[in-house]
């Protein structure tokens, strides 16, 4: 699912809402995701996951194409871990309240 197919799905089911408003709240909820991580915070959304981040050292790499030794920085990179409901749904153990009709 891309951006603008979630918020199509999230307009269609909130009818009192226009796209643009809707548009308006996703924007806004992944800015302040950004914002977060790039303060450092960490963002937990119960059920889904937690998004941090992570410090990778600087090291020594190689470049694929030609095998020469090239000088990688040190970085901060995003991480997402999963939560306990998504790992559970993905793997078939719970079927979800919308199952249960």
């Amino acid at each position: 699912m891309i951006r603008s197919e979630l918020i199509q799905k999230i307009a269609d089911e909130n009818p009192h809402l226009t796209q643009r408003h809707v548009e308006r709240i996703v924007n806004t909820v992944f800015e302040e995701i950004i914002s977060a991580l790039a303060r450092g915070d960490r963002v937990e959304l119960r059920g889904f996951g937690a998004f941090s981040v992570k410090s990778r050292d600087a090291r020594v790499g190689r470049n694929p194409r030609t095998g020469e030794s090239v000088a990688v920085e040190q970085k901060r990179v995003p991480f997402f871990k999963t939560g306990k409901l998504l790992r559970d749904r993905l793997n078939g153990h719970d079927t979800g309240p919308d199952d249960d009709e």
